[in-house]
Order: C-alpha cells, then sequence, then structure tokens
C-alpha cells in the first residue's frame, strides 16, 4: 500500500505523537509498505534527520508554542506532488492544519482517511488566550466533527475512546496501542559505564537515586505535583535528586516552584535532547515518576518500563492496560501518598528489581510488529468498506473546520484576536485552480510561490 501519514508534529521535535509516527512508519516499511510522512518544514531539522520519505510542508512560527511550526492547510505545489504519490489511505494523527490537508486531500482524491485521536484538546486550551478564546467544550466539539469526517478512528486506549464516544463520534473507533520497540530503550543495550558517566556530566554521582521525568514540561503534564512532593521526601533523603529531561512552556515556571520550595538545588532541569540519545537518559532513573492525567497513551510510561525502569504514576485510566498497582508500577492518588510511594521505592532494591521485571515482560506484548499488523488490517477493512457500493451512501460531507457554536464564536471577536490571539496566524481558503496538472508541473517556483502567496492575502 502507498500510505500517507498526516502529522502537525514530527522530529526534531520529541513528544508521543511524533514518536508514535515514527514507529508506526518504520514498522509499516519493514512490512513492505510505501510511507511517507507530511509534516511542516522544521528549520532545526539536521542533515541527519533528513529523509527523503518525509516531505516538509510550508509552515510559519506557532505564536503560542516555543520551538513549534504550523503548517499551510492548502498548498497547490504540495497537492500537486502528492497528487502523484497515488495513496491508498490518508491516516492523519492530528486535527489542526496538517490534519486538515490530509482530510481536504481524503475528499478531493476520493481517498479513504483514518484518523488517530492522540491528545484530549480539552485539557489543552488554556495555551490559547488562557482558555477564554477557545473552551473546552468548543475543544470537544471540533474533535468530534473532525473525528466524524474520518471513514475509521483509532484510539490508542479505552480511556481514549471512552472519550470518543461521549463526545459523539459515531464512526468505527478502534483500540490500537502504540507499539513500543523495546531494543531502543533496554537495559541490556546499554553499558553501565555509560550511564555512570552520563550521570557524572550531570553533578551526580553513582548511586544517587534519581526520580526521573521526561517529555515535554507542559502544564498538563502536572509536573508541578511532583515537586510539592519533593521537600517532605529530600529531608528523608537529602542524597535523592530529580531530574527533568526535556523543555517547554511551563519550565520557567516550575524553576521558579523549585526556588519558592528550596528545591531547586536538587532538581535538575536539563532541556530536551535528542531522540537518538533518550533510552540513555532513561537509565540514569532509579525511578519514573509521572502526574499527567492528559494521556491518551502513556508512551514515556512503556518507554521506561521497557527500559527496566520503575514507574510511580498518578492513578488514571490512560494507564490501566500497562501499569498495574504493585505488579508493574505503583500509583498514587494524592500529594502524600507520592511521598511514600516514592520514599519506599527508592529505599527497597528488592522492590525495585521486582516492578523492572515485571515491566519489561508486560512491554514485550506491546511489539512494535503488533502495533504494524493491527494497522495494516484496519487500513485494509477501511478501504474495502470505503469502496463499497453500499457503504458510498453513508459518507456525506462534514465541517472541516469547527462546529456552528465554535463558528460563531470565533466570528464574533475583533480580528485582530482572531489573527494574533488564536495562534493560527491564519488559514488560507481553497480555492478552485484552473490550471491542468501539467501546466501546474511547468510552473517555474517563483511563479508558485507567487500564487501560494495571493492565496494567503484572500
Amino acid at each position: 500500500m502507498n500510505i500517507g501519514l498526516f502529522t502537525d508534529t514530527y522530529f526534531p521535535q520529541i513528544n508521543g505523537v511524533a514518536t508514535s509516527v515514527h514507529t508506526l512508519a518504520g514498522a509499516l516499511r519493514a512490512r513492505g509498505h510505501n510511507v511517507y510522512i507530511f509534516t511542516p518544514k522544521d528549520p532545526n531539522t539536521t542533515a541527519e534527520q533528513s529523509d527523503e520519505n518525509v516531505i516538509a510542508m510550508p509552515s510559519l512560527p506557532f505564536m503560542l508554542l516555543r520551538n513549534y511550526r504550523v503548517g499551510l492547510i492548502y498548498s497547490p505545489r504540495a497537492f500537486n506532488q502528492i497528487s502523484h504519490l497515488h495513496l491508498d489511505i490518508v491516516h492523519t494523527q492530528t486535527e489542526f492544519p496538517l490534519g486538515i490537508f490530509g482530510k481536504l486531500l481524503s475528499t478531493v482524491k476520493k481517498i479513504p482517511m483514518v484518523h488517530t485521536y492522540h491528545t484530549m484538546y480539552e485539557d489543552y486550551v488554556h495555551y490559547i488566550a488562557k482558555g477564554y478564546i477557545v473552551t473546552p467544550a468548543m475543544a470537544k466539539e471540533f474533535s468530534k466533527l473532525f473525528c466524524n469526517s474520518a471513514t475509521a478512528v483509532v484510539a490508542p486506549t479505552e480511556k481514549a475512546k471512552h472519550f470518543l464516544e461521549e463526545y459523539g463520534v459515531t464512526k468505527p473507533i478502534e483500540i490500537i496501542p502504540t507499539g513500543i520497540d523495546t531494543s531502543l530503550f533496554a537495559k541490556k543495550n546499554f553499558l553501565e559505564q555509560d550511564t555512570i558517566a552520563l550521570k557524572q556530566s550531570l553533578g551526580l554521582e553513582k548511586d544517587t537515586p534519581v526520580i526521573l521525568s521526561l517529555g515535554r514540561v507542559a502544564k498538563e503534564k502536572s509536573i508541578d505535583v511532583i515537586l510539592r512532593a519533593l521537600p517532605k521526601l529530600f529531608q528523608k533523603m537529602p542524597q535523592a535528586r530529580m531530574v527533568i529531561v526535556g523543555d517547554g512552556p511551563e519550565r520557567e515556571n516550575l524553576e521558579h516552584l523549585a526556588k519558592e520550595l528550596d528545591i531547586a538545588h536538587k532538581v535538575l532541569f536539563i532541556g530536551a535532547k535528542p531522540w537518538t540519545e533518550i533510552g540513555r537518559y532513561y537509565q540514569i532513573g532509579t525511578v519514573f515518576c509521572s502526574a499527567s492525567v492528559s494521556e491518551t497513551q502513556g508512551l514515556t510510561f512503556a518507554e521506561a518500563m521497557a527500559g527496566g525502569i520503575p514507574v510511580v504514576a498518578k492513578r488514571d485510566e490512560s494507564i490501566e492496560n500497562i501499569i498495574e498497582n504493585n505488579k508493574t508500577g505503583l500509583l498514587f492518588e494524592t500529594e502524600e501518598d507520592l511521598t511514600e510511594k516514592l520514599y519506599m521505592l527508592l529505599n527497597t532494591p528488592t522492590l525495585q528489581k521486582r516492578l523492572a521485571n515485571a515491566s519489561i515482560t508486560k512491554m514485550e506484548l506491546l511489539s512494535v510488529e503488533a502495533f504494524a499488523e493491527h494497522m495494516e488490517q484496519l487500513y485494509e477493512n477501511t478501504i474495502a468498506v470505503y469502496h463499497s457500493d453500499t457503504a458510498q451512501e453513508h459518507f456525506v460531507k462534514r465541517p472541516l473546520f469547527a462546529g456552528v457554536k465554535t463558528v460563531k464564536s470565533i466570528s464574533k471577536l475583533p480580528k485582530k484576536i482572531v489573527k494574533k490571539g488564536t495562534g493560527l496566524l491564519y488559514l488560507p481558503l481553497l480555492r478552485k485552480n484552473n490550471i491542468s496538472h501539467t501546466e501546474q508541473s511547468n510552473i517555474s517556483d517563483t511563479e508558485q510561490n507567487q500564487r501560494e502567496n495571493d492565496s494567503t492575502k484572500e
């Protein structure tokens, strides 16, 4: 099959969606498929990270999230390029510009579309004018409409499926957890002396107990919950340290919080690291800890577990499939509970070993091969259903951008706020292109760029 994956975030950005897309693409290619990744062009991409199968789309900086890019919803040149790939399936991974572009392509070219719901956007509306412009209700409505515009929907966990059903999604929803390439994180693949050297480079001793947090440093990740539990822990274990690997909009606030709690000298913010080095950083952790309840699949939990790092996590439906309390990890409810669980685990080597071994065994069930096989079966079934005569009657055109309530709410805002406050910058309209594919392919880059610029001005 020729498969197109459309995502608004990809490497060199490090997050769950980028990891899932990268894993899926590699596994499908290993099964003989042609897989193309469409993502906003990122100026931080190095020559080593370049991939001929990653098609970089025209993009602009995203005003509300540092280091993120926004892809243009429609580019004639890109549309023409994609048309020649003869895609059998469009698989959108996000609901915004690149996801909308994928939907447009699906509609115009009559290609079946699968959509994976990675993100619970109601937990992210605080990024847009602190939730005053886009409310959680509007985020739910948008998610519902986008999912219902797909042929089939993928939910990484039972939790995500439940939320989509509550939103009103009526399209078939398949639960397919993201697979984990355990070899990237397995402890046996890392030399102990290298791990010791890495700890020393961070100012840590060989035997320093480390509480590890790894991922995007954002409000919805609730890293502040962990920090508030640390003062009492450090009183009992002054030699312990916390290491936060990652970057994001909440870093500065968390650094200030660490100072207020008088634990700044024991909390290390070391920034984002290249994907190729992430496995090394998991190994410096004695315990992996997360208080996030905004996850749809919890990939960082799975990666830590694959690396044999025992996990302490906030009890949540999103991780019920991988973390069972006191069997494959420890679950906490309150700040006091977190302090106690961390202290117990850091001081009990036998418990660390038991949880680590159970975690490794559990992760072997979430193989990359199983992930690709399940997705391949879904693609084949979706294509068959889409092209059946009886099924065509059920595919209706739906709004792409938002529900009626959302449109009314945004249309009442001053134009200045809509253009700048939302961080979308602008939404270029898809206009009819009256030139043939042959004529379009002969247009010079300068003329093509001028046409794209003219379309954005409209």
